[in-house]
């Protein structure tokens, strides 16, 4: 959808239906949302966008005294000790509001009981929280959306990442990891890479949730500079009930824009807590994160840091914290596989090696072992050694 003054518009006319709405039921947010959509043609757009209003940017919660099922039990209970009738029914919520007062402690009012009594169910779940996005936002994360519902029948996926900034390939590949995309990776930083991707459609049986982790794939692709993929797609034809294949391409110059951050400056507090205490020494050695992208067998490996020494020499350091065992084994492998001599490895000295069936003895890294904190003294310990 282009952004056109009309649908800027129509944007902001949700945008500032939603707000109005805070502190109300989504019923009542349902109501408003149908008056709005009326008989025009662009009901479904509409409806898109609402739904990304309600599902990424606001927070409903069930507001009650007590637990609604909790709650129902009390009013019950009390109604069984009187005669059913109109007056005996408002009774039961009166004095149930009363003990409540004094249960919790603050004042409960009969509506406060009558509101809680089904707050459990969808529609009268009150929007607690909206946090509103700019119309443009809005409509980039609305056609977005209707991208990425296209690699739900995807069966596979071709990417081809073009030489671009090393932080760009750490991102997307942080994100195949996330989202334990099924991939096989080639190439190099200096030529790019091209990233193999097993779509929902190509399992034994066709998986939703595979479907929506590639659909989450995409606002990360589109923080890489230069890229272009194709995916090939499993079309159901509901007239002859066969499948067709089709094939869908992509690129970056196809005008999306991505709505996640462009990624933390460190995947973890230790790996933070070391750079901060690097800089406060006194050394030649200049530390650097994440400029360089190992490739090994089907994979990549990026290494946490990057040491240069004034004279030309260099060293890779890859901090390895707490992990489940099959990280571990993928890690070690990695390593072995990458054949660089120039890698220090800082391990925990909490993780169980032995268990996760990693042997260091057939690992050609150099070791540094640390506890809590990984100290710089110890790695550049390791590099006086050279």
């Amino acid at each position: 959808m282009a952004l056109t003054p009309q649908s800027l518009e129509t944007a902001q006319e949700l945008i500032d239906l939603f707000q109005q709405a805070v502190g109300q039921p989504q019923a009542y947010l349902n109501q408003q949302l149908q008056q709005i959509e009326g008989e025009e043609t662009d009901y479904r757009i509409k409806r898109g966008l609402a739904h990304l209003l309600r599902s990424g940017f606001s927070t409903f919660d069930i507001v009650s005294p007590l637990e609604p099922t909790d709650l129902r039990q009390r009013v019950f209970a009390l109604s069984a000790q009187l005669v059913p009738g109109l007056q005996q029914s408002e009774q039961t919520l009166v004095t149930l509001a009363q003990q409540l007062s004094q249960e919790l402690e603050r004042d409960i009012e009969v509506a406060h009981v009558r509101q809680g009594l089904y707050a459990d169910l969808q529609e009268n779940r009150i929007l607690v929280a909206f946090e509103p996005p700019t119309a443009a936002a809005l409509l980039h994360r609305y056609n977005l959306s209707q991208v990425q519902g296209v690699f739900y029948r995807a069966s596979q996926i071709s990417l081809n990442a073009h030489r671009n900034d090393p932080g760009e390939y750490k991102l997307m590949f942080r994100y195949l990891k996330l989202f334990r995309l099924m991939t096989y990776i080639e190439g190099d930083a200096d030529h790019g890479f091209t990233i193999a991707i097993d779509g929902p459609t190509s399992l034994f049986k066709p998986s939703t949730r595979y479907g929506i982790d590639i659909a989450k794939l995409i606002p990360a692709i589109l923080h890489v500079t230069r890229w272009s993929l194709t995916a090939t797609l499993q079309m159901r034809d509901h007239y002859s009930n066969t499948t067709r294949q089709q094939h869908f391409t992509l690129s970056s110059d196809c005008g999306l824009v991505s709505h996640y951050p462009p990624g933390q400056p460190y995947d973890s507090l230790i790996e933070s807590a070391f750079a901060d205490r690097w800089s406060q020494l006194n050394t030649p050695w200049r530390l650097e994160r994440e400029v360089d992208l190992i490739p090994v067998p089907g994979s990549v490996m990026i290494p946490d840091f990057r040491l240069v020494h004034p004279d030309g020499r260099t060293c890779l350091l890859e901090i390895v914290g707490y992990w489940r065992p099959e990280y571990l084994r993928k890690k070690f492998f990695q390593v072995q596989q990458s054949g660089r001599s120039d890698l220090i490895l800082a391990i925990s000295e909490r993780l169980s090696l032995e268990k996760a069936g990693v042997k260091l003895s057939q690992c050609e890294a150099r070791i540094v072992w640390f506890k809590d904190k990984l100290q710089p003294k110890a790695v550049l310990s390791v590099l006086d050694c050279e």
